[in-house]
């Protein structure tokens, strides 16, 4: 169960990833090594690695990942949710 959550949850960071990078906000260009190079897949790069790890963990017994996941995600809502009302 617990990595299904984090599947569903990857799914919804990478949704909100590319929101913010379609959303051509200025705090893009101020970390243009990231998100400039490859037109931002670089940073897509780093979310699946972080993806891909926590589920390797969940899968590996380490359900403690999950939580931790979970807590990544919900700052990336914030986050993407202050990106892209243009509250910061």
């Amino acid at each position: 169960m617990a990595l299904f959550v984090c599947f569903l949850l990857g799914i919804a960071n990478f949704a909100l990833h590319r929101a913010v990078l379609d959303s051509g906000h200025p705090v893009l260009a101020q970390l243009g090594w990231l998100f400039g190079s490859f037109g931002g897949r670089g940073s897509l790069v780093v979310e699946f690695a972080l993806l891909l790890g926590s589920m390797l963990l969940v899968a590996s017994g380490t359900g403690s990942w999950a939580w931790g996941y979970g807590l990544y995600s919900l700052s990336n809502a914030v986050s993407a949710w202050l990106i892209l009302s243009r509250r910061v």
